[in-house]
């Protein structure tokens, strides 16, 4: 009988991950321990895994669609049995990826503990961390600040416009103009590759519509330009030129 309800999730074994930190930027590693606890019955775990996860909007049909995505995954340990009552902790090393979207506006990310255990319900654990911006995405978001561009939102879409990439959505930051732009430009879309040493940013400059000609380019999404800028690590250092690249960019569509 015991071994029928551990099968549908009665009385089986439990799992729990107790991290070290939950604030991180990408890039650095997550430390921690999973420990499962067993039920009423031995069961036999075929594995155990860790999975990044986060929430990205994907479009169709004029629907908007929440799907779940993993970032990365990783294997803790393989097979092993878990006797009626024992705790087993293991402790694990987790690299967080560049690519990981960062926990701003409304972008949960999460780790989420799998144990397989053949033919029973799979337990699960569902940790939230932030990740915050690196050195590098930190320099550019100040830096549009700096333009009195202020951060509206910050959203995970489907990837399928930008093409780039190996997740199936980018995380998008939208700015509105505050100051010189304002009146010129309807927003300011900005998605950042880093790789720690090197920073690609991909804007799109959606200009208002101002006469006729404007609102025949807006109703034609002719309003809309798309810019990408590289910088290195070290041409991030200098505040002075990072704001002029970007000001030029912006007002060569504004």
């Amino acid at each position: 009988m015991n071994k029928m309800l551990a099968s549908i999730g009665i009385g089986a074994a439990t799992v729990d991950t107790i991290l070290n930190s939950n604030r991180f930027i990408p890039g650095e590693e997550i430390t921690g321990t999973v420990q499962i606890i067993g039920g009423k019955v031995a069961q036999p775990i075929d594995s155990v895994s860790l999975f990044l996860m986060t929430e990205y909007i994907r479009e169709t049909d004029e629907k908007k669609i929440h799907e779940h995505a993993a970032v990365a995954r990783q294997k803790v340990t393989d097979h092993l049995i878990i006797q009626p009552g024992e705790k087993k902790r293991i402790p694990f090393v987790f690299r967080l990826p560049m690519d990981v979207p960062l926990s701003i506006g409304l972008t949960p990310v999460w780790l989420k503990t799998g144990v397989d255990i053949k033919n029973a319900v799979d337990p699960e654990d569902k940790d939230y961390i932030t990740v915050n911006p690196d050195p590098l995405v930190s320099k550019a978001m100040e830096a549009i600040e700096g333009l009195d561009f202020v951060l509206r939102k910050a959203k995970c879409e489907a990837a399928s416009r930008y093409n780039r990439g190996r997740l199936p959505f980018v995380q998008e930051f939208e700015y509105v103009p505050t100051g010189m732009f304002r009146g010129k430009l309807d927003e300011l879309e900005a998605v950042f590759f880093s790789d720690g040493s090197t920073l690609d940013i991909l804007l799109e400059i959606d200009k208002k519509a101002n006469g006729l000609f404007g609102l025949l380019e807006e109703a034609m999404d002719m309003d809309e330009k798309h810019i990408r800028l590289s910088f290195t690590e070290h041409e991030l250092q200098n505040t002075s030129h990072l704001t002029g690249k970007l000001t030029a960019a912006i007002q060569q569509f504004a």
